[in-house]
């Protein structure tokens, strides 16, 4: 299967003044914002994407915890090698990870050619806490969004040209929320918007002005089995990708079919995944605020049953992970958990919970 990985060894040997930057190109640095950079450029420092490969193949000499961590290494080597990529700077790394502000953010800018940078926000890391941020964006505007306007205004001040935001993930819905927030000098400045799968915004948000100025230059690619893409205000323009994936694991860009210099789209999303994303959608719309914070508490007082401060059990041994979970629901308080029992009937009842049903039965069958 084609995908991002070979369109890079494809069209890699030619350089940014030959092939102007494009959505590709966007993937492709939103992936290498994934890798870990502490130690080299944290402190201010700058360097190419050759130089950042060389770094990390020597500090980190064991194999990365994640399947897509790993994959996202090789492609960083891929990078590293070609002339379209391995001379990009990259600077103004930030990684700030707090659990007492539930907040997990992470952004660096690369320098294009004639002026342009482009700035790279990372999705959602393993950590309980950056998950959790995740779902506190149902009912409340996150640090790592703030945190995202501030560093997009910091950029500006700091470079002059023409910007370009995108990320994977949670770090789509961060290019757009701060696209979309930042001061008008600022956003006059935006040339162009990237959101790979990334869940959508606030109501009041996709309601304001300053989306409609920005909307124009907004481009949202989701699969077509879309989950994560699809959750709060989704924005209605968007791309559908073929993936060779299956469910969520569609939210792996590695698995995005590109073709001939472009993505393979489809006219539209899987029919399930329409009715079931409108579904989870209409009972979220159901549940006041407080009730969605209760919400994120219970799943993450469940969640941290697993015993870790991260969710890689939940890659490495779901099933044994779900019992622990299913042990840590029992322990609930009586009231948090018949609140819980109710609040989830209802989720498990529409067309959305068909497909939770599904794959519960899937985990405990294997």
């Amino acid at each position: 299967m084609n995908n991002i990985q070979t369109h890079i060894r494809e069209h890699g040997q030619t350089p940014l003044s030959e092939r102007p930057f494009d959505a590709l190109d966007s993937l492709a640095l939103t992936q290498l914002v994934y890798m870990p950079m502490e130690g080299f450029l944290d402190n201010g420092e700058k360097a190419t994407v050759q130089e950042l490969w060389y770094f990390i193949s020597l500090k980190y000499l064991d194999p990365f915890p994640t399947f897509y961590m790993i994959k996202c290494y090789e492609f960083l080597q891929a990078c590293a090698a070609m002339p379209r990529y391995a001379s990009l700077e990259i600077s103004a790394y930030q990684n700030n990870v707090d659990p007492d502000q539930v907040t997990q953010f992470c952004a660096c800018t690369f320098a294009l050619p004639g002026g342009e940078r482009f700035i790279a926000f990372r999705g959602t890391d393993l950590s309980l806490i950056g998950w959790k941020e995740d779902f506190n964006m149902s009912f409340m505007t996150v640090p790592a969004q703030r945190e995202a306007l501030d560093y997009v205004e910091r950029a500006a001040q700091a470079f002059g040209g023409p910007l370009i935001l995108g990320g994977h993930s949670k770090g789509g819905n961060l290019a757009l929320y701060a696209a979309c927030h930042v001061s008008d000098a600022v956003r006059s400045r935006i040339r162009q918007v990237y959101s790979f799968d990334g869940p959508g915004v606030d109501k009041a948000t996709l309601d304001g002005e300053s989306y409609q100025a920005v909307r124009s230059r907004v481009q949202s690619f989701i699969p077509q089995s879309s989950v994560i893409g699809m959750l709060l205000c989704y924005h209605p323009d968007y791309f559908v990708v073929k993936s060779s994936a299956v469910g969520l694991m569609q939210h792996d860009v590695f698995t995005w079919h590109v073709q001939d210099g472009a993505f393979t789209q489809l006219k539209e999303l899987d029919l399930s995944t329409r009715v079931s994303n409108e579904a989870f959608r209409l009972w979220l719309d159901q549940h006041s605020e407080e009730e969605r914070r209760l919400m994120v508490e219970i799943i993450f007082k469940i969640v941290s049953g697993i015993g870790t401060d991260d969710v890689s059990p939940l890659y490495d041994d779901l099933r044994g992970s779900s019992f622990k979970m299913v042990s840590a629901f029992s322990k609930l308080e009586p009231e948090l958990r018949g609140k819980a029992v109710k609040m989830f009937a209802g989720l498990l009842s529409t067309e959305a919970g068909y497909a939770i049903r599904k794959l519960v039965a899937n985990v405990f069958r294997s």
